[in-house]
């Protein structure tokens, strides 16, 4: 059996609205050369039909390997199967409580587990506003545990002119945590700024 050598990331849906966001995540992986392993919560598939016109098929052909949500048994389950760590975009409030108790009901929230035990990057594109104090400890807590809470706020500094300029800038960012540098993004002192000042 021949190995990949390609850089694995473990990319998640769940249920939050945004399924834009990590639709691009796939597609950023594909570009980037890096291998997908991709899961989707029972929430994430619903999300899916009311946001999008894809077929849930559509949405694992993006991924390398697609994983069944109830598959606690698959590679993604073992810190022993190497990856550069594991991106939920959207990450939903359920699906990060349920992280932070270590208390893991799905291959989602399981894999997320293993991803801070192995002290790998654990990005969570947390969707909702406004947040009470039960979310805001919630996300104190898996920060203390090495989780990055990276919800996904427009950067109008990049003058994006469109909802697709929009998502794509919040999802090269989050990749930069992982050492990958998607084309999409616009960068201060690069393409706009003091060093490549637009007209």
């Amino acid at each position: 059996m021949v190995k990949s050598e390609r850089p694995k990331l473990v990319v998640g849906l769940s249920g939050a609205s945004g399924v834009a966001y990590g639709l691009r995540v796939l597609d950023a992986c594909r570009e980037l050369g890096v291998e997908s392993h991709l899961i989707l919560s029972r929430a994430a598939v619903l999300t899916i039909g009311q946001e999008t016109d894809l077929a849930v098929a559509d949405v694992q052909a993006r991924a390398d390997v697609s994983h069944k949500p109830g598959d606690v048994g698959a590679s993604i389950a073992s810190g022993s199967f190497p990856t550069l760590g594991m991106i939920i975009a959207p990450c939903s409030v359920r699906s990060m409580s349920e992280i932070a108790t270590g208390v893991t009901s799905s291959l989602l929230t399981r894999a997320a587990d293993v991803t801070l035990k192995e002290r790998r990057p654990l990005v969570l594109m947390v969707r909702e506003s406004p947040l009470h104090l039960g979310h805001l400890r919630t996300m104190v807590r898996l920060a203390e545990m090495g989780a990055v809470i990276a919800p996904p706020v427009p950067a109008f500094y990049a003058r994006p002119a469109t909802l697709e300029e929009m998502v794509d800038q919040s999802v090269g960012r989050a990749l930069d945590i992982f050492g990958l540098s998607w084309s999409s993004v616009r960068r201060w002192g690069q393409d706009i700024g003091p060093a490549g000042q637009e007209a």
